[in-house]
């Protein structure tokens, strides 16, 4: 039924335009996105075609034998729009187990996109992962999010560090100075947990500039001086907090507190979640619980973004 191939640039406008209408996707799947680390993935994202035209996509890259949802991206399953039916997705899946078999493609490591990202319901792939594929979920990260319509009320612990900031006269607002953030966000890193950023500073300064409607950075300030911020992206119904940071001064003064508290008030159209993202190890099997305290009390509550495996020839032997 479906015809197969593997993505190529030829197609990158098709492919940009179809993550655009699909009902699950987000700009982390558009080319200029995805291939801004292409040098440290081998790619081997796949485009699934119906009568001349693409029906779903799957982001991807290959290590060894084994095919990955990309390992650059927090989430990348499969990407559907309005026209896909349950019974499509269970035949695309079987097609497709054949095509990576034929490939000599051993083992699939699948990240499936959070309900939270979905236009309209779009878990058709879940079905056809358990029914045609037997995979097996794998791991489990635990991300806080609030959805905005039902948001849960601050603690006091939060409420006072507004009130600090408030006192102190800091205010927060929109900026474009990613090298000042980066350099706050480095230096907290490397004092508290001994690691960088996922991004380097020019990674995030080029996608910005790619991405300037998806990608906004929002700093407190004691008048014209820096004490913190966030990096948002910021996708359909999404505002997914990518970085978080402030400088000693910040902390003491509730520059955080403030921030999120302005964030979470203010009006963005179409936006219904905010994602503060995970709080577990890269094992997935313990949680920061210092980092969880801080998402919990800004409101947000448990949302798993799951991974799922399984062997090609499990399925076709």
């Amino acid at each position: 039924m479906f015809d197969i191939r593997r993505y190529i640039p030829d197609i990158a406008d098709e492919w940009n335009q179809f993550v655009a209408r699909s009902k699950n996707g987000t700009f982390l799947f558009d080319r200029r996105y995805m291939d801004y680390h292409q040098d440290r993935f081998a790619d081997h994202s796949i485009a699934f075609y119906l009568n001349g035209h693409i029906y779903a996509i799957l982001p991807a890259h290959l290590k060894g034998q084994t095919l990955y949802s990309h390992q650059g991206l927090t989430y990348g399953g499969l990407v559907m729009d309005e026209r896909c039916t349950g019974g499509r997705i269970c035949q695309l899946f079987k097609e497709l187990n054949t095509f990576l078999y034929q490939q000599r493609i051993e083992k699939v490591v699948y990240k499936a996109i959070p309900s939270i990202y979905h236009v309209i319901p779009s878990e058709e792939d879940l079905y056809a992962l358990s029914v045609c594929c037997k995979a097996r979920l794998v791991s489990r990260d635990l991300s806080s999010t609030i959805d905005l319509d039902h948001p849960v009320k601050f603690p006091e612990s939060r409420k006072a560090g507004i009130r600090k900031a408030k006192a102190h006269g800091l205010t927060i607002r929109e900026s474009d100075d990613v090298g000042t953030f980066w350099e706050i966000l480095h230096a907290n890193l490397a004092e508290r947990y001994g690691v960088a950023p996922v991004h380097t500073k020019e990674e995030i300064q080029l996608l910005h500039s790619r991405f300037p409607e998806n990608i906004k950075l929002y700093m407190a300030f004691d008048h014209k001086e820096p004490l913190g911020g966030a990096i948002l992206y910021m996708t359909k119904q999404v505002a997914h907090v990518q970085y978080i940071s402030a400088n000693r001064q910040g902390k003491e003064w509730g520059a955080i507190d403030l921030l999120f508290d302005e964030l979470l008030h203010r009006p963005n159209e179409g936006i219904r979640y905010f994602d503060f993202g995970k709080s577990t190890t890269h094992d997935h099997t313990q949680l920061n619980l210092q980092l969880l305290f801080q998402k919990e009390g800004f409101g947000g509550r448990g949302l798993c973004y799951d991974t799922y495996e399984w062997n090609t020839n499990d399925i076709l032997t």
